[in-house]
């Protein structure tokens, strides 16, 4: 899911995004590809774990291990570009 208008993505650090992990600031986010998505309404991202990764980061590397495809992003907001 793109992001919900066409205003240029904001573009956020490693930094600015690890504090988006559940604990540190209420949202949930992790990046995939360069994009950041929220992904605070799921319910397998509780307290910024799904299974044994962990928010604020970027899960690129992560998902050829994944029991899903990337895919699964299609049904979160873009909230942002990793820089």
């Amino acid at each position: 899911m793109l992001n919900s208008s066409d205003a240029p993505l904001k573009e956020y650090t490693k930094s600015q995004l690890a504090l988006r992990n559940g604990q540190d600031k209420p949202e949930i986010w992790c990046a995939f590809n360069g994009l950041i998505y929220d992904v605070s309404r799921s319910k397998l991202w509780r307290n910024g774990k799904h299974y044994e990764h962990w928010a604020g980061q970027d899960l690129t590397d992560e998902m050829k291990d994944a029991p899903h495809t990337q895919n699964v992003f299609d049904t979160f907001t873009v909230v942002g570009k990793l820089k």
